[in-house]
Protein backbone atom coordinates (compact mmCIF):
# COMPACT_ATOMS: atom_id res chain seq x y z
CA UNK A 1 0.00 0.00 0.00
CA UNK A 2 2.59 2.40 1.01
CA UNK A 3 4.71 1.80 -2.58
CA UNK A 4 1.69 2.38 -4.39
CA UNK A 5 0.60 5.11 -2.54
CA UNK A 6 4.35 7.03 -3.17
CA UNK A 7 3.84 5.81 -6.63
CA UNK A 8 0.61 8.09 -7.21
CA UNK A 9 2.05 11.11 -5.11
CA UNK A 10 5.09 10.97 -8.00
CA UNK A 11 2.59 10.67 -10.55
CA UNK A 12 0.77 13.75 -9.12
CA UNK A 13 4.06 15.24 -9.18
CA UNK A 14 5.08 14.35 -12.53
CA UNK A 15 1.60 15.85 -14.32
CA UNK A 16 2.23 18.63 -11.99
CA UNK A 17 5.76 19.34 -14.07
CA UNK A 18 3.88 18.83 -17.44
CA UNK A 19 1.76 21.59 -16.96
CA UNK A 20 4.30 23.80 -16.09
CA UNK A 21 6.39 22.95 -19.25
CA UNK A 22 8.57 20.41 -17.32
CA UNK A 23 9.22 17.42 -19.85
CA UNK A 24 7.74 14.35 -17.96
CA UNK A 25 8.62 11.45 -20.30
CA UNK A 26 11.88 9.58 -20.08
CA UNK A 27 12.93 12.19 -17.66
CA UNK A 28 11.00 10.99 -15.16
CA UNK A 29 12.45 7.94 -14.58
CA UNK A 30 15.79 10.37 -14.17
CA UNK A 31 14.69 12.29 -11.53
CA UNK A 32 13.73 9.16 -9.48
CA UNK A 33 16.96 8.02 -9.31
CA UNK A 34 16.70 5.37 -11.91
CA UNK A 35 17.95 4.78 -15.46
CA UNK A 36 16.80 6.87 -18.55
CA UNK A 37 17.78 5.83 -22.29
CA UNK A 38 18.12 8.65 -23.87
CA UNK A 39 18.05 6.36 -27.41
CA UNK A 40 16.42 4.06 -29.19
CA UNK A 41 18.84 0.55 -29.15
CA UNK A 42 18.30 -2.00 -32.06
CA UNK A 43 20.42 -5.03 -33.31
CA UNK A 44 23.99 -3.64 -33.87
CA UNK A 45 23.75 -1.27 -30.67
CA UNK A 46 26.02 -1.77 -27.77
CA UNK A 47 26.74 0.07 -24.50
CA UNK A 48 25.53 0.29 -20.73
CA UNK A 49 22.04 1.20 -21.93
CA UNK A 50 21.89 -2.25 -23.38
CA UNK A 51 22.80 -4.12 -20.48
CA UNK A 52 20.15 -1.71 -18.59
CA UNK A 53 17.60 -2.90 -20.76
CA UNK A 54 18.87 -6.70 -20.93
CA UNK A 55 17.85 -6.57 -17.15
CA UNK A 56 14.37 -5.96 -17.97
CA UNK A 57 13.84 -7.85 -20.83
CA UNK A 58 15.43 -10.95 -19.23
CA UNK A 59 12.41 -12.69 -18.02
CA UNK A 60 11.23 -12.53 -21.55
CA UNK A 61 13.23 -15.51 -23.11
CA UNK A 62 12.19 -19.50 -24.48
CA UNK A 63 12.21 -22.51 -22.46
CA UNK A 64 15.85 -23.27 -21.29
CA UNK A 65 17.44 -20.03 -22.49
CA UNK A 66 18.82 -17.47 -20.26
CA UNK A 67 19.81 -13.60 -22.26
CA UNK A 68 23.06 -12.48 -21.23
CA UNK A 69 24.19 -9.02 -19.87
CA UNK A 70 26.54 -8.32 -22.32
CA UNK A 71 25.76 -4.93 -23.50
CA UNK A 72 25.38 -6.41 -27.42
CA UNK A 73 21.87 -6.15 -28.32
CA UNK A 74 22.19 -8.95 -30.57
CA UNK A 75 19.45 -11.15 -32.03
CA UNK A 76 18.58 -13.37 -28.16
CA UNK A 77 17.61 -9.39 -26.74
CA UNK A 78 15.64 -8.50 -29.78
CA UNK A 79 13.28 -11.23 -29.67
CA UNK A 80 12.79 -10.70 -25.91
CA UNK A 81 12.32 -7.24 -26.74
CA UNK A 82 9.72 -8.48 -28.88
CA UNK A 83 8.19 -10.95 -26.28
CA UNK A 84 8.44 -7.60 -23.83
CA UNK A 85 6.58 -5.62 -26.31
CA UNK A 86 3.80 -8.28 -27.34
CA UNK A 87 3.16 -8.94 -23.58
CA UNK A 88 2.36 -5.16 -22.57
CA UNK A 89 0.06 -4.60 -26.29
CA UNK A 90 3.46 -2.77 -27.76
CA UNK A 91 4.35 -3.35 -31.57
CA UNK A 92 6.36 -5.80 -31.02
CA UNK A 93 9.69 -4.68 -33.46
CA UNK A 94 12.08 -5.83 -31.34
CA UNK A 95 13.48 -2.27 -31.35
CA UNK A 96 13.66 -0.47 -27.63
CA UNK A 97 12.40 3.09 -28.75
CA UNK A 98 10.20 5.59 -26.59
CA UNK A 99 6.98 3.14 -26.03
CA UNK A 100 9.20 0.34 -24.98
CA UNK A 101 11.08 2.53 -22.42
CA UNK A 102 7.76 4.66 -21.42
CA UNK A 103 6.44 1.11 -20.11
CA UNK A 104 9.65 0.07 -18.63
CA UNK A 105 9.64 3.17 -16.60
CA UNK A 106 6.19 2.31 -15.72
CA UNK A 107 7.17 -1.18 -13.94
CA UNK A 108 9.72 0.12 -12.16
CA UNK A 109 10.29 1.95 -9.21
CA UNK A 110 13.04 4.46 -8.01
CA UNK A 111 15.50 2.15 -7.00
CA UNK A 112 15.27 0.37 -10.26
CA UNK A 113 13.47 -2.72 -8.86
CA UNK A 114 9.75 -3.79 -10.80
CA UNK A 115 7.06 -2.31 -8.86
CA UNK A 116 5.83 -5.52 -7.73
CA UNK A 117 8.66 -6.72 -6.07
CA UNK A 118 11.24 -4.96 -3.52
CA UNK A 119 14.88 -5.48 -2.46
CA UNK A 120 13.56 -6.20 1.36
CA UNK A 121 12.15 -9.57 -0.11
CA UNK A 122 15.40 -10.73 -2.12
CA UNK A 123 16.81 -10.22 1.03
CA UNK A 124 15.64 -11.02 4.72
CA UNK A 125 18.97 -12.26 6.04
CA UNK A 126 20.73 -8.64 7.00
CA UNK A 127 20.69 -4.92 6.07
CA UNK A 128 23.80 -4.34 3.64
CA UNK A 129 24.06 -8.16 1.95
CA UNK A 130 27.39 -8.69 3.13
CA UNK A 131 28.72 -12.09 4.42
CA UNK A 132 28.06 -14.40 1.08
CA UNK A 133 29.63 -15.84 -1.64
CA UNK A 134 30.41 -12.85 -3.49
CA UNK A 135 30.37 -9.19 -2.90
CA UNK A 136 27.45 -7.44 -1.15
CA UNK A 137 27.15 -5.51 -4.37
CA UNK A 138 27.50 -8.43 -6.75
CA UNK A 139 24.26 -9.89 -4.46
CA UNK A 140 22.44 -6.89 -4.72
CA UNK A 141 22.81 -6.84 -8.27
CA UNK A 142 22.09 -10.59 -8.80
CA UNK A 143 18.70 -10.44 -6.69
CA UNK A 144 17.86 -6.85 -8.84
CA UNK A 145 18.10 -9.41 -12.34
CA UNK A 146 15.96 -11.95 -9.99
CA UNK A 147 12.99 -9.63 -9.83
CA UNK A 148 12.88 -8.77 -13.05
CA UNK A 149 12.43 -12.02 -13.96
CA UNK A 150 10.22 -12.78 -11.19
CA UNK A 151 8.42 -9.70 -12.78
CA UNK A 152 7.95 -11.16 -16.14
CA UNK A 153 6.57 -14.45 -14.98
CA UNK A 154 3.69 -12.71 -12.71
CA UNK A 155 2.71 -10.47 -15.78
CA UNK A 156 2.41 -14.16 -17.47
CA UNK A 157 0.83 -16.01 -15.00
CA UNK A 158 -1.89 -12.87 -15.23
CA UNK A 159 -0.31 -10.31 -12.64
CA UNK A 160 -1.24 -12.62 -9.67
CA UNK A 161 1.08 -11.95 -6.71
CA UNK A 162 4.08 -14.44 -6.13
CA UNK A 163 5.26 -14.45 -2.49
CA UNK A 164 8.75 -15.00 -2.10
CA UNK A 165 10.00 -16.62 1.36
CA UNK A 166 13.53 -16.59 1.13
CA UNK A 167 16.06 -14.63 -1.19
CA UNK A 168 19.61 -13.57 -0.23
CA UNK A 169 21.39 -15.72 2.43
CA UNK A 170 24.87 -14.93 4.20
CA UNK A 171 26.54 -18.08 5.23
CA UNK A 172 25.24 -17.89 8.46
CA UNK A 173 21.92 -17.21 7.40
CA UNK A 174 22.51 -20.65 4.96
CA UNK A 175 23.85 -22.64 7.86
CA UNK A 176 21.13 -21.78 10.08
CA UNK A 177 18.29 -22.77 8.01
CA UNK A 178 19.86 -25.98 7.05
CA UNK A 179 20.76 -24.61 3.28
CA UNK A 180 23.05 -26.40 1.00
CA UNK A 181 27.19 -25.25 1.12
CA UNK A 182 26.58 -24.14 -2.66
CA UNK A 183 22.97 -22.65 -2.25
CA UNK A 184 22.48 -20.26 -4.56
CA UNK A 185 21.06 -18.29 -2.41
CA UNK A 186 24.83 -17.55 -1.17
CA UNK A 187 25.04 -15.43 -4.62
CA UNK A 188 21.63 -13.17 -4.64
CA UNK A 189 19.96 -14.72 -7.74
CA UNK A 190 18.13 -17.14 -6.16
CA UNK A 191 14.27 -16.89 -5.07
CA UNK A 192 11.88 -19.45 -3.16
CA UNK A 193 8.45 -19.01 -4.20
CA UNK A 194 5.42 -20.44 -1.74
CA UNK A 195 1.71 -18.85 -1.86
CA UNK A 196 -0.62 -18.51 -5.16
CA UNK A 197 -0.40 -20.10 -7.87
CA UNK A 198 0.57 -23.44 -7.03
CA UNK A 199 4.16 -24.52 -6.40
CA UNK A 200 4.00 -26.77 -9.59
CA UNK A 201 2.83 -23.68 -11.45
CA UNK A 202 4.96 -21.66 -10.70
CA UNK A 203 7.98 -24.16 -11.74
CA UNK A 204 6.93 -24.72 -14.61
CA UNK A 205 6.61 -21.29 -15.44
CA UNK A 206 9.70 -20.36 -14.25
CA UNK A 207 11.04 -22.55 -17.59
CA UNK A 208 10.60 -19.64 -20.01
CA UNK A 209 11.76 -16.71 -18.20
CA UNK A 210 15.38 -17.09 -17.45
CA UNK A 211 15.73 -19.49 -14.77
CA UNK A 212 18.26 -22.05 -14.82
CA UNK A 213 17.80 -23.65 -11.29
CA UNK A 214 14.61 -25.16 -10.90
CA UNK A 215 13.77 -26.93 -7.88
CA UNK A 216 9.86 -28.17 -6.79
CA UNK A 217 7.89 -30.75 -5.35
CA UNK A 218 9.30 -34.03 -5.46
CA UNK A 219 13.10 -32.75 -5.15
CA UNK A 220 14.54 -33.25 -1.75
CA UNK A 221 13.17 -30.39 1.16
CA UNK A 222 11.19 -28.63 -1.86
CA UNK A 223 7.43 -29.72 -1.50
CA UNK A 224 6.62 -26.88 0.27
CA UNK A 225 8.03 -24.46 -2.34
CA UNK A 226 9.25 -23.66 -5.67
CA UNK A 227 13.26 -22.67 -5.91
CA UNK A 228 14.11 -20.58 -8.91
CA UNK A 229 18.07 -19.40 -9.33
CA UNK A 230 20.63 -18.53 -12.16
CA UNK A 231 22.81 -21.43 -12.08
CA UNK A 232 26.24 -21.75 -14.20
CA UNK A 233 25.13 -25.12 -14.48
CA UNK A 234 21.60 -25.65 -15.40
CA UNK A 235 19.26 -28.11 -13.58
CA UNK A 236 15.79 -28.81 -13.51
CA UNK A 237 14.08 -30.93 -10.88
CA UNK A 238 10.39 -31.17 -9.73
CA UNK A 239 9.75 -34.93 -10.24
CA UNK A 240 5.78 -34.43 -8.90
CA UNK A 241 5.49 -31.71 -11.37
CA UNK A 242 6.74 -33.64 -14.26
CA UNK A 243 10.08 -31.50 -14.59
Amino acid sequence: MLRRTVRMLMSVIVMTGAMVGVSATSGTAHAAGCYTWNRTLSEGSSGADVTQLQIRVAGWVTSGERLSYDGVYGARTAAAVKKFQSAYGLPADGVAGSQTFSKIYALQDADCTPVHFAYSELNKCNSDWSGGAVSAATAKANALKTMWKLEAMRHALGDVPITISSGFRSYACNSAVGGASTSRHLYGDAADLTGSPSFCTLAKEARVHGFSEILGPGYPDHNDHAHVALDPSPYWSAPNCGI
